[in-house]
């Protein structure tokens, strides 16, 4: 007859629940992957997939119950850190959906606005379009599989214990929502520079032409002015959306190793 003693029972669950933890709190988290279209039962899921996958390469883990007091604390830990590094991710993102909402408020296109399933709220039409952008570069460079590398690599760097993210990383993350507008509007700037001559020239051809029906002629004209800037930027934006990326994967690596050296914008 097989017998299960309670420590067995204990150290299976620990070595399941606690990986189990991090990785649903960094799937709940990070861009694309925790997407509110991708079904609730397929993120779980592929959540269990990675924890089996991962368990069998994981450090050995602290002989904790747990259903104790010290186990919740562990477990807490474990969802901090795979909130932490998943917002490092959807930072770049957010500043990105920043730069389009800003383009199309100057355009004149701040009305054009729908229902974002992904943000459960109305979008402009121009951050939605940034936000795709971004989405199909991320997958483009492997984006989602470079996440789940560095999640599986963080059990390693930051093994599972009382011991979590410390007072300095959470400071640098906290620091790093900066880029959501220094970002936003570096991207937003080509185009925000040639709508505010747009504006200035209309201000002008006004004032010398009265008579002259600014709202017939400066709706259309600043909306192709800004479609038209938009196509000659975006192709320029390939190499910095790569360096973004590459920045924010160091950034989430070495938020889960415990040593954040960031500099600011890239």
């Amino acid at each position: 007859m097989i017998s299960i003693t309670t420590e067995q029972l204990n150290g299976w669950l620990a070595v399941l629940i606690w990986p189990l933890v991090r990785i649903l709190a960094i799937l709940a988290s990070t861009p694309l992957l925790g997407s509110s279209s991708i079904p609730t039962p397929v993120k779980l899921g592929l959540a269990l997939l990675l924890a089996i996958l991962i368990a069998p390469l994981l450090p050995p883990l602290p002989q904790i119950d747990p259903g104790s007091g010290i186990g919740l604390i562990v477990l807490m830990q474990q969802v901090i850190i795979g909130l932490a590094m998943g917002f490092s991710m959807r930072i770049i993102f957010t500043a990105i959906e920043m730069a389009g909402e800003i383009t199309g408020l100057q355009m004149g296109l701040g009305f054009a606005m729908f229902f974002d399933p992904q943000q459960s709220g109305q979008v402009q039409v121009i951050g939605r379009f940034y936000g795709l952008l971004a989405t199909l570069f991320f997958l483009a460079i492997d984006g989602h599989l470079q996440v789940i590398t560095i999640l599986a690599e963080s059990f390693t760097t930051l093994p599972v214990g009382t011991d979590g993210i410390n007072t300095a990383s959470f400071t640098a993350l906290v620091d790093r929502g900066v880029m959501i507008f220094t970002l936003g509007l570096h991207l937003a700037l080509p185009v925000l520079t040639a709508l505010l001559i747009t504006n200035l020239a209309l201000g002008i051809l006004t004032r010398a032409a009265p008579q002259l029906n600014i709202f017939a002629v400066g709706f259309p004209l600043t909306l192709g002015i800004g479609l038209l800037v938009m196509s000659w930027v975006l192709p320029y934006c390939t190499p910095l959306f790569s360096q973004i990326f590459r920045e924010s994967f160091s950034f989430m690596q070495s938020l889960a190793g415990g040593a954040v050296h960031w500099t600011g914008i890239p």
